[in-house]
Order: C-alpha cells, then structure tokens, then sequence
C-alpha cells in the first residue's frame, strides 16, 4: 500500500511524462532518482532519456534518512533503479567517461558529472547536436575547503575555486574571520564544554574522559581545557614555560593576600580567593593587547603550523607597523621576557614561527621583548591550530593569557612566603623551573615540597586529572558559571576571568573538596602503630583481612547502639557506597576500578586501596551492609595522597593538619583544569544572568 507521499510523487512523474512527450520543445530530458519508491518503474518514454541515478551509499546505512522518497524497502534501492533504467535505455552497463555506454533511447549514470556527456553522446545517435558550446563542465567546484593540518594524499585534496558574485566577496569575508562564533543561548544547568554520564559518573571534558585526562600531564589538561585540544611537543614545552615563569609570587600582593588569609584561618579555597581577586583586567591588558596584534599580523599569513621553524616569518615582520612593534617591544631588556625566551631555547623550541617572529621583529626595529609580548606568543601557538579549525574563539585566545596567570597565581599562592625567594621557588632557582621542569612537578613542589619521581609525577596526574571536572552540575562549576553570567557574556570584553576563578573558590569547601581529609584520618586511625614503613610495599607483612575484619565487627556494634538511642547521625565510613553504584551484589565504581586496574598495570601497589576493597567484603561478611559495597572514586583520591604522604607524616615531618590541607588544595589544582573549560564555555556561549533560578521554582521555608 502506498503512502499518501508516493501516490504524489507517482502522479507527478505521469504527468511529467505526458507533457515530455508533447511538448515539441523538449528534445530529451534528464531525471534525478534517489532510491525508495516504485513510481519510476512503469514510465514509458517516447524520448531519449539521460537517468542519474544516486544512492548507493543508502544500502550501509541501517537508519531512515532524508526525505520520505529516500527510503528504500525492499527492491526499490538504488541498485535496482540503475536495472530499471538499463532496460528502458537498452543498455547492460553504466555510462561513465572511461566506459560510456549508451544507446539513442538514453543512458543511465552515477555521477552528475557525466551528465553532459552522455547527453551529447545519445543525442548524436539521435542526430541532433548541441545548442550552442559548453562553458564548463559539472565536476565538483569547491567554494570552500579546509585540510589546516590534514596530510591529505593528491587524490582528496580538493582546491577550491572562486566563487561566482555576490558570493565571492561574502566568501572572502568569512575567510579573513578567524575562530568559531557559537550562538547564544541560556546556560543554566548546561555545558557546551563538560558531560557527566548519569550510569557510569564518568565526566567528559571537551570530549575526553576524566579517566584519560588521569593519564595527561597538569599542563596538558590545562591546555585541552581552555583551547579545546591537546597541545602538540612544542605547545606543550611552551605551556610549561609560561605557567613556570609566573607561579613565583615573592614580593607581590597576591602572596601577601593568601598569607595574611591563611594567617586568619581562612581555608584554602578563601585564602586564594584573595590572590586571585588581584589578577585583575589591568594586570594582563599588555598580554591582552599583545596578543592581538599579533593576531592581526598573522591574520593573512598563510601560516597553518606555528611549530614549524621552517614557516617564512620575514615578510610579516616587515610589514609590521612601529604602532603594533609597540606593543610587542620594550626600549630596555626585560628579565622575565629573557627568562622565558632562555626556558623556551632550553627546551628547544625558540625557533617556532612565532617566537623567530618575535625576535626578528626586535632585531629589525632595535628592542627587546616584553614579557606580556612572549607569553601573548606563547598563548597564539597554543590557540592557532584550533583558531583556524574553529574550535575556539577569538575571545577565548584574547582570554589565554588570563587564564594562564590566574593557573600560576593559583600555585604560586599555596606555597607560604617562606617558601618563596626573588629567583627561587619552593627552594628551586625560578630559572631551573622555565628551563626543565613541568608545571606538573612545580605543583607537586608547592604541595610536597620536593620534585617527584616518575611513579610520584604519575600519581599525582592522575589525582589531578580525575578531580577535574565532575560536570556543569556540581556547585563549583555553577559558581564560576554564576560570575561570568553575572558579568554579562554577552559582552565577552566585560567578563573579569578571575571573577570566574572566585566563583570557583567561593563555591568549594570542607564539604566539596575538602573531604578527602575525612578518608585520609580514617585509614591513618586503621594503620596507626602497625609498623608500616611503605604503604607502596606489597610485602609489608599486614592481615588486612583481619584489620577490616576487625573494624567491621566494631562498625557494627557503635552502629546498633547508636540507632537505639536514636542517633541516627553516628559516623559514616567515608568514600565507600554511592547513590547510582548500589542493588547488586558486588558494586563497582567504574572510576575506581579504571584506576585500580590502570596502577596495577605499571606494577604500583597501594596497601590503602587494597584495604578499601577489604573492607568493603567485611562489611559485607559481618551484616553491616546487605550486599557489597562499592569502593568510590573519592577514595581513590585519599589513598593516593596518603601513599605520596605517609613516610613524612609517620616521621613527624608533616602533621594531620598538613595532610587536611593538601588533600583539600590537590582537589582545587585538580578542579582549577575543569573551570577553566566551563568559564570560556560560558563566555562565549552563554546569556546575560542566565543561571538564576526563576522566581515560581524558588520557595520559603519557614
């Protein structure tokens, strides 16, 4: 039975062909057919006939697609329309360049491109020749294509052509814009930069797990947050000399501000609130400025790989002007710019386009480098790629170096002034850092004060990485999220970024972010006095059978007796349960299992995590839960700080208080990757005030 669709589309075909066939005008004609639909089957035709037939492609796919005529049942496929076609036209194959056939009713093609051809071949045999000469032919005329950083083999390498008016100048245009321009819309609850999957709890950031972000350097994470994608060796030496070169904070206010509120008892999170409220728009307007200029030299470059020491630089440094070398250069030498420049030869990469830009340009017009210009340099390397991709906007490259001071400032501010020197950091000369070091092993310095070894480095990436991002949803993302919207995005140039960053910190606290402490004081309470000297030590000589075993018998009675007297808020085991992860008889953490697994593979053990996994069997075993519990992810975080922090703790070099603090400031490095994605998210995506709650949905308790 036919649709209501094919009943019109058969009749319209009928028609098509009685007025073909009188019209004494009309010597031939052309028919377009896709597949689906019997209506062409039982045409007749009295005239030569050229049928293009498309839609091979339709038969690998296993869903509808297109228009109703589009969808082919059973024998009305693209295939059979070519057979259809063959046996009105005479023919047994299709007519292609390489291979025409045809005969004086017609031909049947493939390729529009073909048309033509074909046309005049059966129109000969028909004795009638073209009305007048062709001007061109129907092969694929690309108006636009883009294959920036594609190796492409000759045979997809489209060249695009220009375009006819008014198109032309339109198309001109749009190519001189660099950067994505996405649509406004209201942002409250949503993201256009992070996910979490409801079933698994596993969070994605720009498209990447938070379990392969555990396996990425800080620096990359950082990288992939704010531009969108990971950076390439030389991006990546790059990032770590600009985030290197501004974690020292020694004799500026921001120390002073973080010191002076952790004096007072401000928790972490507050004490950096009052570093990060001095990065403010005139602190990072020169970098601002910097950056686009040179933007606006490199606009018309040509230049696709800013990594390439071989891209051609000295035409775009003659053509700068004296106002823009303004802004790049400085009359005397500036130290921090040299320091840069000096970490960016260390690490070989001071022969990328932009910096060989940058240099030449003082060399040309006699000065040097300023700061702000190296690290603008710094911030188009990073951003350039995903710029010409547009996958980033020009806001967010103008937004970079920011960002890139407010991560440093970040750092920088957890470490006392003690600490902190005019050309050492953490005790470690600020030179040796932009040289060699990763902001990965600078944040480990800040933290544990010493620089890690490969398995230390590892551990704390992957702490770092799973803290990330938890999605839009949680209150630390909606509280940078509430201060862009607040600032009114809709004019991205009033946004301050480090108003984002406050949201941020405002919006963490002993409860969100802090309690990985809570899990750290239960496992030391567990293995106080047992003699252990390395938690990473599988043979370390310890029942843990029996010490879960032992806790969970005790758990119970203190939670009977509680519950008869009616206290129902008696202490909870931390990170062991969780509201999605429950109803079967073994739960797992997805996250959890995914960092177990992934240590084990590199032959890591961890008597903390392996206790956990005990311990959920005892409670298990001894009737305090009904089923087995799943360990955490939460707890992954505790046990991997507390292996990192043990043997100083035991030797008295740090105390319980240190432990509360590094747990609670890890978790905001970790968190600082995910918003940062979720502040330019919102900058450039998001409406003036969208993230307030309606007033009908608000209520009053009493």
């Amino acid at each position: 039975m036919s649709s209501g669709k094919d009943v019109y589309i058969h009749f319209a075909a009928a028609e098509f062909t009685n007025a073909f066939h009188h019209d004494r005008r009309s010597h031939a004609a052309v028919m377009y057919i896709e597949p689906g639909g019997y209506y062409e089957r039982d045409l007749v035709f009295e005239k030569p006939v050229i049928a293009c037939i498309v839609g091979r492609w339709k038969d690998r796919l296993t869903k509808a697609c297109g228009h109703a005529g589009a969808i082919a049942g059973s024998g009305d496929n693209a295939a059979a329309k070519e057979r259809w076609f063959m046996e009105k036209c005479g023919v047994d194959a299709v007519y292609t360049a390489e291979h025409p056939v045809f005969s004086a009713k017609g031909a049947v093609v493939t390729n529009i491109a073909d048309i033509p051809s074909a046309m005049t071949a059966v129109m000969a045999l028909n004795r009638r020749q073209p009305d007048f000469a062709p001007i061109g032919d129907l092969s694929m005329k690309c108006w636009f294509a883009d294959d920036t950083g594609l190796a492409l083999p000759s045979v997809l390498d489209v060249k695009p052509v220009p375009a006819v008016d008014p198109y032309k100048g339109q198309i001109e245009a749009v190519n001189r814009q660099l950067g994505v321009i996405p649509p406004r819309e209201v942002m409250k609850d949503a993201s256009g930069a992070s996910m979490m999957d409801p079933e698994t709890q596993i969070t994605r950031l720009h498209g990447v797990s938070i379990l392969d972000l555990a396996t990425r350097t800080y620096e990359d994470n950082l990288v992939l947050a704010l531009v969108r994608e990971y950076p390439d060796d030389s991006g990546q030496a790059l990032a770590n000399v600009a985030l290197n070169a501004y974690v020292n904070l020694h004799g500026t206010p921001m120390l002073a501000a973080a010191h002076a509120a952790r004096e007072a008892g401000s928790s972490p999170n507050t004490a950096l609130c009052g570093a990060v409220a001095l990065i403010g728009p005139k602190l990072v307007e020169g970098a601002g400025t910097a950056v686009q200029t040179l933007l606006d030299v490199l606009r018309q470059s040509g230049i696709t790989d800013l990594a390439d020491p071989h891209a051609a630089v000295d035409a775009r440094i003659a053509a700068t002007t004296p106002e823009q070398a303004g802004t790049l250069l400085a009359a005397a030498p500036d130290p921090l710019a040299e320091a840069m420049l000096a970490g960016a030869r260390a690490r070989g990469v001071v022969e990328t386009a932009i910096l060989r830009y940058l240099t030449g340009l003082a060399a040309a017009q006699g000065g040097h480098p300023s700061a702000d210009a190296v690290l603008a340099a710094i911030c188009l390397h990073l951003a350039w790629r995903p710029l010409l991709h547009k996958r980033i906007s020009v806001t967010t490259l103008a937004n970079l170096p920011w960002h890139l001071r407010v991560a440093a400032t970040l750092v920088g501010a957890s470490v006392s002034p003690a600490r902190q020197g005019a050309d050492q950091f953490g005790g470690v000369p600020v030179q040796s850092l932009i040289d060699g070091w990763s902001f990965t092993e600078t944040a480990y310095l800040a933290l544990l004060g010493c620089r890690p070894d490969a398995d230390g480095r590892f551990a704390f990436s992957v702490l770092l990485g799973l803290t990330a991002s938890n999605g839009p949803g949680t209150i630390s993302a909606q509280g940078a999220k509430g201060a862009v919207s607040a600032d009114g995005p809709e004019m991205p140039e009033r946004v301050q970024i480090n108003k984002g960053y406050l949201g941020f910190l405002s919006h963490t606290g002993f409860a969100h972010g802090g309690n990985g402490f809570e899990a750290m004081q239960f496992l030391i309470a567990r293995f106080r006095g047992r003699t252990l000297a390395d938690p990473g030590d599988p043979h370390h000589g310890l029942d843990l059978v029996r010490i879960a075993a032992d806790y969970a018998v005790d758990f119970k009675l203190q939670k009977a007796k509680a519950k008869a007297v009616g206290n129902l808020s008696y202490a909870k085991i931390p990170c062991v349960n969780h509201p999605i992860f429950k109803g079967k008889e073994v739960n797992l953490d997805p996250r959890e299992v995914y960092v177990r697994e992934l240590f084990q593979s590199r032959g890591s053990y961890n008597i903390f995590h392996e206790f956990y996994h005990e311990l959920v069997h005892a409670l298990a075993s001894y009737g305090v839960s009904s089923n087995v519990y799943c360990v955490n992810i939460d707890a992954v975080i505790a046990v991997i700080l507390l292996k990192i922090l043990w043997r100083p703790y035991v030797a008295g070099e740090v105390d319980a208080s240190f432990l509360e603090y590094g747990a609670f400031t890890t978790f905001l490095y970790g968190r600082v990757i995910g918003t940062a994605a979720e502040i330019e998210d919102h900058t450039t995506r998001g409406r003036n005030m969208d993230t307030r709650t309606a007033a009908s949905q608000c209520r009053f308790v009493a």
